[in-house]
């Protein structure tokens, strides 16, 4: 039951954290951009280093190395996928050609924004329940991970409701709603793992996988478009820095924090007879 307790906990805390440079941007000084500048480089590092340094060779622990990487490959190639069914679904429905309405228009792409974060936020739900089934260690690298992604994700959302005339409170209220599917993505996924056979090194190179692909695609082609060298030069810092700060908490994590079956007195007894 205590592990049920770290895994709401963790995607509750990574769900306000996420939410943090949103509500900055609702009452800061600095606009989407200037904030984005920082928290994008930082989480592509973050994720990577989440994937490589802890997923990856959890998975390599428990299954041969084949499998691991065609499981990896086929969650970029099937993230790429769904991506693109949902900038097809975006661009579809974005400006309805019946309608002639701009407030209609407004509200349907508000919408619009929210399911996608909402469907974001549940997908990263299952990769922090996914990761708690290996381990409490694996479990909170992951959750910072997905924080430190979705700070720059949510300063989007956060902005671009801003800029179709949402409310500030109606801003906050409904990303804080969305950041509750993390919460039930990860009980589900954790929930099954306890009472159904789940390949636990499967679904960590699937989340690798998918960890890749948002840090390859998305993340590191805006450093690269940076027009300022000066800026660029910074990402690069703040993108080594994300690593160098993951991979630092995944050693501190996996040295004292035990898996769950070290603290079963099962284990105990054999490594007593050992």
């Amino acid at each position: 039951m205590s592990t049920w307790y770290m895994v709401i906990g963790a995607a509750l805390a990574g769900g306000v954290v996420s939410l943090l440079g949103g509500i900055y941007l609702l009452y800061g000084k600095i606009g989407t951009k200037q904030l984005q500048r920082i928290a994008v480089p930082f989480a592509a590092g973050a994720l990577l280093a989440a994937s490589f340094f802890d997923l990856l060779p959890e998975a390599l622990e428990h299954e041969d190395a084949q499998v691991i990487s065609a499981v990896v490959l086929g969650g970029f190639i099937g993230f790429f996928i769904l991506e693109r069914f949902l900038h097809w679904f975006h661009h579809h429905h974005e400006h309805p050609v019946t309608s002639t309405d701009g407030a209609a228009n407004r509200s349907s792409s508000t919408l619009l924004i929210v399911v996608g974060d909402t469907v974001h936020n549940f997908i990263d739900g299952l990769a922090i329940g996914a990761a708690f089934l290996v381990s409490p260690a694996t479990g909170i690298v992951t959750t910072i991970a997905i924080a430190a992604h979705e700070i720059p994700q949510e300063i989007g959302d956060f902005g671009l409701l801003l800029a179709k005339g949402v409310p500030r409170t109606r801003v906050l209220v409904l990303n804080a709603v969305s950041a509750l599917a993390t919460i039930v993505g990860a009980a589900i996924v954790f929930g099954m793992g306890e009472n159904f056979s789940i390949s636990e090194p499967i679904l960590l190179a699937v989340t690798a996988g998918f960890f890749i692909y948002i840090a390859a695609s998305d993340i590191v082609p805006s450093i690269h478009a940076e027009q300022s060298m000066k800026i660029a030069n910074l990402q690069t810092l703040v993108l080594i820095g994300g690593i160098i700060f993951v991979a630092s908490t995944t050693l501190f994590a996996h040295q004292f924090i035990a898996h769950p079956e070290e603290n079963s007195p099962a284990h105990s007894q054999n490594h007593e007879h050992e």
